[in-house]
């Protein structure tokens, strides 16, 4: 409020006869500036400028409701678990579950918070976390970028929606290490299936992963066998048809005389007729627990996982045999050639067998 005698009508400002009138008019000279700042940030926004937008902005009314990094990584997650084993499967569930919590341990950790804003979300968050992982976490390169991955699909969530203005991730590319997968030679797949096991747990492991070997199927896959994905065509030759639950692409794979076995083994099993299953499948965790164990009894210096069964059926079983990498690609449900191309290595078995035609050979010749 103002006496008129000291109002400038035509000017709009106050006579600056007194220190306190001075004052005001810096103080209306500041919200001049602020309401044309306003009007550009609405104009570059593409929203209709009017009186009653312009002040909903100044008082801010018009503000967005900020939305809490945890918040949504949250919402999305509770999507994919009800997606899980339709659209999508239910270890990347689990992984973008583990991301969570990673994330939360970091932000507790870095900043002693129990969430952040979107927006306090920066190229520097980003790449403290990444150390962090690789620190605390103690995650290889190639881990440490998966789970950046799993963060950064959260991130262009938030910018799709307008929950965030700046891009974290800018100019921030991927890569991750080439990675030669490990299998096992003929000779300790031998000593797997020959060694006499007495204790059940790790015999039931034995025969699975044996199994797995000779088929190439991954966990998920032989965690779900049932009846129905064994079928038999006219030669009467038994074969595992079954949609992988990665990639949903149908795998066509003709059962070998050991798989067929141990299948015959399991075929009165009280757990598998309970469940109607194949086989009495641990948890993965367990099942590479045990596996580990059987390393050691058996003499193998590999580190065995449920996984390395289904590198050796693509080297050591098919590919290292003479199998088509095309045909190898097919049964292991590949949705591209490139994939299997990393197991299309020469095996010391293979070496060895062309090193003795060739010695043949010389000696025809001396």
């Amino acid at each position: 409020t103002i006496f008129p005698e000291f109002w400038s009508a035509a000017k709009g400002k106050a006579l600056e006869k007194k220190r306190e009138y001075k004052e005001l008019n810096l103080y209306l000279d500041s919200i001049r500036l602020r309401i044309m700042k306003i009007q550009r940030e609405l104009e570059i926004e593409g929203v209709a400028v009017s009186a009653g937008s312009v002040l909903d902005r100044f008082l801010g009314k018009d503000a967005p409701v900020q939305r809490t990094l945890f918040e949504v990584f949250r919402e999305h997650n509770d999507k994919c678990a009800r997606l899980s084993g339709t659209d999508m499967a239910p270890a990347t569930v689990q992984r973008y579950g583990t991301s969570l919590k990673h994330t939360q341990d970091f932000v507790w950790e870095t900043y002693h918070k129990k969430d952040i804003l979107l927006d306090e979300v920066s190229r520097q968050f980003v790449e403290d976390y990444e150390f962090w992982l690789k620190t605390s976490k103690k995650c290889c390169h190639n881990t440490a970028t998966k789970y950046l991955k799993n963060f950064k699909k959260i991130i262009r969530i938030a910018l799709a929606k307008g929950w965030m203005k700046n891009d974290p991730f800018l100019e921030i590319r991927f890569s991750l290490d080439k990675v030669e997968p490990d299998f096992l030679e003929d000779s300790e797949i031998r000593k797997l299936i020959s060694k006499e096991i007495d204790i059940p747990r790790l015999g039931q492991v034995r025969d699975i992963f044996v199994f797995c070997c000779f088929t190439g199927l991954a966990f998920s896959d032989i965690h779900g066998l049932g009846k129905e994905h064994i079928v038999e065509d006219s030669n009467g030759v038994r074969w595992i048809r079954k949609g992988r639950q990665k990639t949903k692409i149908m795998c066509n794979i003709p059962l070998m005389e050991v798989p067929l076995k141990i299948l015959e083994k399991y075929s009165t099993n009280e757990y598998c007729r309970k469940h109607g299953v194949l086989f009495p499948v641990l948890c993965n965790q367990k099942m590479n627990a045990y596996l580990k164990e059987l390393a050691d009894i058996c003499g193998i210096k590999k580190t065995l996982t449920t996984h390395l069964a289904r590198h050796t059926f693509a080297t050591t079983t098919t590919l290292a045999k003479g199998v088509p990498i095309e045909t190898v690609s097919k049964m292991l449900g590949h949705t591209n050639i490139e994939t299997t191309q990393i197991y299309a290595r020469i095996t010391n078995e293979k070496i060895r067998k062309d090193m003795e035609v060739l010695a043949g050979k010389l000696d025809a010749m001396l």
